[in-house]
């Protein structure tokens, strides 16, 4: 008798897993669709970590960085300053902050 009740504790407690994977991954997907749409639209769904304001790509050397819209900040992903040291670096930090 306590065999049957493990093994529908062990099932019930299956099934309310596999609902929480199916809603994790829902909202995952959601995330991933909001980001291309927001991608095709020219906007990043990519939050500043620094303030509130919106992080946008900007080309500098043939390599995409995200710079916020809001505080200005400059944000790097992994590789991205590797391949801005490959070019000329001074170049590189008078297009950054716009000075000749």
């Amino acid at each position: 008798m306590a065999n049957g009740m493990d093994d529908r504790r062990r099932a019930l407690e299956d099934d309310y897993f596999r609902k929480k994977d199916q809603e994790a991954i829902e909202k995952l997907r959601e995330k991933i669709k909001l980001a291309v749409q927001a991608k095709e639209a020219g906007a990043s769904s990519m939050k500043c970590p620094r303030c509130d304001g919106t992080l946008k790509e900007v080309m500098i050397e043939n390599v995409a960085i995200d710079s916020c819209d809001k505080c200005a900040g400059t944000w790097l992903d992994a590789g991205e300053l590797e391949a801005l040291t490959k070019t000329d670096i001074a170049r590189w930090f008078r297009s950054l902050w716009g000075s000749k």
